[in-house]
């Protein structure tokens, strides 16, 4: 194989398939790896729904019930075919508990997170704590707390977030997608040549990289 394979992906914090979809691809990482295979990786900002208020009033079904336009019935059956499927790759998704919100303090603090190397940490209790926990991820200081749990100097956050001083990266990384066509995530790109959208089986993912690897 050839030298480390590059992987951007594109994804939100809101976004139940970015969660499985991340899950997925970490299958298929480590049996890349056990081929000899080397990766870096990447996270990209992307928002689903901008407009949504940092304090959405509502539950997840209201909110989908209004983004949608679908009936709550049928939002509800949805959400609890998505939490079957999620723990089918051992997440253990809380609809009833989330809290829906703004996701663009995440991303600055992701942004903040790649800086001290500790992006890919950040990236996965963010989303355990917004899926799995009912944690808000919309607020500084909620996001500060977050970052602290994962050993990141919590006031560093607090004034990075304050300042909006990775806020051109998130913006970024949303031209970035809009160049690339990218509509929906989670969206991969492979050493900047291959695109896999959505939660695909490892066995694609594998074989992307495999293909890149090889100089294909």
């Amino acid at each position: 194989m050839s030298e480390t394979v590059k992987v951007d992906i594109w994804s939100d914090i809101a976004c139940p398939w970015c969660f499985v979809g991340k899950r997925r691809f970490e299958t298929a990482a480590a049996e890349f790896a056990e081929g000899g295979g080397s990766l870096e990786v990447e996270y990209h900002s992307f928002e689903l729904a901008p407009d949504t208020p940092v304090d959405f009033e509502g539950t997840e079904v209201d909110f989908l019930v209004g983004h949608k336009r679908m009936p709550a019935a049928q939002v509800e059956s949805m959400l609890a075919q998505m939490t079957q499927l999620a723990s089918t790759e051992g997440l253990s998704y809380d609809f009833d508990a989330l809290q829906h919100t703004n996701t663009i303090k995440a991303h600055e603090l992701l942004h903040y997170a790649k800086a001290q190397g500790r992006q890919l940490d950040m990236k996965e209790r963010l989303l355990s704590a917004y899926f799995e926990q009912g944690r808000h991820v919309g607020r500084i200081d909620d996001l500060a707390d977050l970052a602290e749990e994962i050993g990141l100097d919590r006031a560093e956050v607090v004034e990075a977030l304050k300042s909006e001083q990775f806020l051109p990266a998130v913006q970024a990384d949303k031209d970035q997608a809009i160049a690339y066509g990218i509509s929906g995530v989670p969206f991969f790109v492979i050493d900047g040549k291959l695109g896999v959208s959505g939660a695909q089986d490892p066995s694609v993912f594998v074989e992307v990289l495999q293909k890149a690897a090889s100089g294909e």
